[in-house]
């Protein structure tokens, strides 16, 4: 597991932050969530990696990552200031199916996901989507482009993926912060159209609130 300590700079928030909102970064297998995470994140991500076994490879798609090692078994975590008083929580769920209880409870206090999915598998996407909308959540697709996978024109893909008019749907490059930036600002901006509520949390409290806050990738930073 990937939990070092940073600087106390980096680590405790601002005293002018009122605003905290819990997204989920979902998606399938293999698809990007930890790269995602990680390129985002203002502070060390943490990681609960752990090394892909053999008895994994039996269930696990490995097409386009066969030198792929480890494996996401619990989430990844890391957070993102998006301006004085607003703060992202950005949790990545394991992709795994057999994993899909653990990251059910991961849905509450969160005010919406934004599904990762890649051309070369885009059929599994739809146990993701469905778990979402199981529980209510809303969420924005972000098309995370691997190099050699297809790529098709956005109606193709949306009718693909069987996606409501409204729901965004975008490309990006999990690899690249301004790329993974514009994906989740089109998640956040579709929230906001949404007037989410605030989630409660069990035993009392909340996460989120009013995010009217104009969201622009200058807020994001550097």
């Amino acid at each position: 597991m990937d939990s070092a300590l940073v600087s106390d700079q980096a680590a405790y928030l601002p005293a002018t932050v009122r605003v905290t909102a819990k997204i989920l970064v979902v998606g399938h297998f293999a698809v990007g969530k930890t790269t995602y995470v990680s390129s985002l994140s203002e502070i060390r991500p943490l990681r609960t990696e752990e090394t892909m076994t053999e008895a994994g490879a039996l269930t696990d798609d490995l097409r386009g990552t066969e030198d792929k090692t480890t494996t996401t078994v619990a989430m990844d975590f890391g957070r993102l200031t998006l301006s004085e008083s607003l703060v992202l929580y950005l949790f990545g769920t394991p992709g795994q199916q057999r994993f899909t209880r653990l990251w059910r409870d991961m849905t509450v206090g969160a005010l919406g996901a934004l599904v990762l999915a890649d051309t070369r598998r885009l059929e599994q996407s739809f146990p993701v989507m469905a778990v979402l909308e199981e529980h209510g959540l809303p969420y924005a697709v972000a098309v995370n482009h691997f190099e050699g996978a297809p790529r098709f024109a956005e109606p193709e893909v949306r009718e693909a993926l069987d996606l409501l008019p409204e729901t965004p749907l975008v490309t990006c490059d999990a690899r690249d912060r301004i790329s993974s930036t514009h994906a989740l600002i089109a998640l956040v901006q579709y929230l906001q159209t949404r007037q989410t509520p605030p989630a409660p949390f069990p035993g009392g409290g909340r996460v989120g609130g009013d995010l009217g806050y104009p969201l622009r990738s200058s807020a994001c930073p550097n």
